[in-house]
């Protein structure tokens, strides 16, 4: 019998949640097609441009980004041409990498580049095609950028402190973790896994040394563990065949390809009052009593 799927959370529910995870303002949103040097394809994602960083979702309602992008340092922003019917092109040239993006329709590129050189540039940009209301939209989000950042520099502390404050349990701002990340032992991952299949059939939890980590994933009634070693800044997975990628995210995108969409992160539902989820310190204080080996 196949598993329930779990509820969709509801358009302001979502609003909500990813407020929690930065307190940055929306500006603007819609969905791109993202090439990072380490990707070897286009990716499709929600994107959302939040002061001056693009967030990431694999679709409109997740309510977790897979990645992100701080663009306040964009060198330039050029256009490619495309061949592609009904698709723009353009990249995002900055200091350490060059992200191509690509959007759906002709029409959603105007707006997208107007946002992003107006909270880069701190200026509308004036050779783009815009209709009168749109770029009355570029003036007001002007504004807004320009006091934002006047508040944070008079007010640096305080702005980090309550961006800290908002963020859920198990998402670092300083440095993020996918949604399926738990610090939870082998033991707990695999029965969270057992009691909930609705919610996914993969974990990623700390390995038994703290500087590693280890993926617990379960296929029907199977269970099985893979470690995940950080070397530098990038991460491997232990296989026959070693697999390294830059970053977590990619991790769990590589279990997702490779089972052709049959590894799903485990995330809790909102609406399920029924074992919630410990708190992230009462987890660690358990994992450190009674850690367990990858």
């Amino acid at each position: 019998m196949m598993a329930k799927k779990p509820p969709k959370p509801a358009p302001r529910r979502i609003f909500q949640e990813r407020l929690k995870i930065t307190a940055l303002p929306l500006y603007f949103e819609g969905f791109l097609l993202v090439k990072r040097p380490e990707y070897q394809e286009f990716k499709h994602y929600w994107t959302e441009l939040r002061g001056t960083t693009l967030f990431f979702y694999t679709d409109k309602k997740s309510t977790i980004y897979i990645d992100k992008l701080d663009i306040i340092d964009l060198t330039c922003l050029t256009d490619q041409n495309s061949t592609e019917k009904n698709c723009a092109k353009f990249t995002l040239v900055l200091p350490k990498e060059e992200v191509q993006l690509k959007t759906e329709n002709t029409e959603s590129v105007e707006e997208w580049r107007g946002f992003i050189l107006t909270v880069t540039e701190l200026s509308v940009p004036q050779h783009v095609s815009l209709l009168p209301g749109q770029v009355i939209r570029l003036h007001e989000v002007l504004e807004r950028e320009k006091k934002r950042r006047t508040e944070t520099e008079q007010l640096p502390s305080t702005s980090v402190e309550k961006e800290k404050e908002t963020v859920e349990d198990h998402v670092d701002l300083l440095n993020p973790m996918p949604a399926c990340f738990y610090t939870v032992s082998r033991k707990e991952a695999t029965e969270m896994l057992e009691e909930k299949p609705s919610w996914g059939n993969m974990i990623l939890r700390p390995g038994s040394d703290s500087r590693n980590y280890s993926i617990t994933i379960r296929q029907e009634t199977e269970i099985k563990h893979y470690k995940v070693t950080s070397i530098g800044k990038n991460y491997t997975i232990e296989l026959e065949k070693p697999v390294t990628l830059p970053n977590l995210f990619s991790v769990i995108d590589y279990f997702v390809k490779e089972t052709r969409g049959n590894l799903r992160p485990f995330i809790y539902s909102t609406d399920d009052k029924v074992g919630q989820k410990p708190k992230r310190e009462e987890r660690r204080e358990r994992l450190k009593k009674n850690p367990h080996n990858a």
